[in-house]
Order: C-alpha cells, then sequence, then structure tokens
C-alpha cells in the first residue's frame, strides 16, 4: 500500500531540496568572509548551471536531444543586437542540425563549417539573449566555452566580488535553476587563445564574406582583393589563426569526447 502524505509532500524530495539550499547558502557565505577578508579586490573564478530559457534556441534544441552535447566557442557582436558564434555540436555528417537550428526564432543563419571530432563545427548568428546586456553593463569578458546539453547551460564566471553578486542575482531572477557549482581563486586558464587585434579583425572580416561557409560564399584570392591585401599574407594570417584555434581545442580537450 502507498500512503499518501498530503500537502507535506515527499519528506526526502524534500531533505534533498534542504541539502541543496544549505550548500548554496555555505557557498554565499564562504564569499561573504573572503569579502570581509579583502577578497572584493580580488578575482573570484566560479562554475555556474542554470537552465536555459526557452527564448533561446539552445534551451528547445538540447532539450529535443538531451543527448546532444553544444559548446560556444566565441562570440563576435555584429549590430548591437546581433552576435555571431562559432558552436561545436556533436553529431554527423557535417550540417546535420543547420535547419533545425534555423527553425527558431533568435537565429538569423546558420553555416556548416567542418566535421571535429565526433560533431560539426557551426557559425551562427543570433539574436542576443538578455544576458549579454548584463555583461556589457558590467564591462566583463564573457569566459568561453560555454557548455550545453539536455536544456542546461555551465559557464564560468571571473569577476570581482559585486560584479560576480550581480550575474549571480540576474541569474536567479531569471531561473530558479541556478546553482553555484564552485568558486575559486587562481590564475584564469585559457580555453581558446588570445588572438592579436589584427587577428580578430581578419577572422571578423573572412566570417563576415563567408569564406569559413560551407560552400565558400568567397575564395582567397577574392578575399585578399576586398581587404586590400596580398594573397600569400591572407593566407598566412588564416592559417595562423586556425593554427591557434585547433591547439588551444587539443590542449583544453574541450572538443574531445
Amino acid at each position: 500500500m502507498v500512503r499518501v502524505r498530503g500537502r507535506f509532500g515527499n519528506p526526502g524530495a524534500r531533505s534533498r531540496q534542504d541539502e541543496d539550499q544549505q550548500v548554496q547558502r555555505a557557498r554565499l557565505e564562504e564569499l561573504r568572509r573572503g569579502a570581509a577578508e579583502g577578497a572584493s579586490r580580488r578575482l573570484l573564478i566560479a562554475t555556474l548551471r542554470v537552465r536555459v530559457p526557452p527564448a533561446i534556441w539552445t534551451g528547445p534544441f538540447s532539450l529535443r536531444h538531451p543527448d546532444v552535447r553544444l559548446e560556444a566557442l566565441n562570440r563576435t557582436e555584429v549590430a548591437p543586437e546581433l552576435s555571431v558564434s562559432d558552436y561545436w555540436v556533436s553529431g554527423t555528417p557535417p550540417g546535420r542540425w543547420a535547419q533545425e537550428i534555423l527553425g527558431f526564432p533568435d537565429v538569423v543563419r546558420v553555416e556548416s563549417l567542418a566535421e571535429v571530432g565526433e560533431g560539426c563545427l557551426y557559425r551562427i548568428k543570433y539574436r542576443n539573449p538578455p544576458v549579454i546586456a548584463v555583461y556589457r553593463r558590467l564591462t566583463l569578458p564573457m569566459q568561453f566555452p560555454l557548455r550545453i546539453q539536455a536544456g542546461f547551460l555551465t559557464w564560468e564566471v571571473v569577476a570581482r566580488l559585486p560584479e560576480f553578486r550581480a550575474i549571480v542575482d540576474y541569474g536567479k531572477r531569471a531561473s530558479s535553476s541556478l546553482e553555484i557549482l564552485s568558486i575559486r581563486r587562481g590564475p584564469l586558464r585559457s580555453h581558446i587563445p588570445v588572438l592579436t587585434e589584427s587577428q580578430h579583425a581578419l577572422l571578423a572580416e573572412a566570417m563576415a564574406a563567408g569564406y569559413f561557409a560551407v560552400p565558400r560564399s568567397i575564395n582567397l584570392t577574392g578575399l585578399a582583393r576586398r581587404l586590400g591585401r596580398s594573397k600569400s599574407a591572407v593566407s598566412e594570417g588564416i592559417a595562423i589563426i586556425e593554427k591557434k584555434l585547433i591547439e588551444s581545442a587539443l590542449t583544453a580537450g574541450s572538443l574531445l569526447p
């Protein structure tokens, strides 16, 4: 016989929820103690996890395919309300997910780039989610990769204590599912290599021209003519950028099973 416990619900589930809340309170208390010791003048490196809102394409897409892994590798702002990011999405062949992703209302364009490991790279142009405005207001850099699976986003926040609290407060208002997985102090590990300003500019120009599209919208000769540079200089510049990205991905292990 199963006993119904009425309005008091399942005591086991309630106990687990209480334990989770105690862990969150303990982590925030650790931050408060650190602030009293001057930690507010130092950087905190925290890993957060939250359910992706349904208005952002990665949320419903990853819920449809809970076994599929997504990693946002970068972000380039191309207009006040629009960004372009490279995503690694598990599953082959190349372009397998392109049409489905393009069907979400906040997605503007999808390009299939290449097969990498057990997945493929996609370049996706999309309308900025509200959290971008929060990072912009706090003048915080966004750390990559951002990992999404089964409707949840896991990402790293690197900030001073006041800005970190602002991110956490925003996350809690957006979703009650926000969790602080870890907090530490130490050197920032780099997942994606630091590109020089000229390399960033070349990458942005090549992306905008469709050089990395599949099929390509412009060849190397056309890109060099568009940039007013020699073909060999553009070729060498792109090769260096690609080498940095590949070496960084292999070192971090972010794209490996």
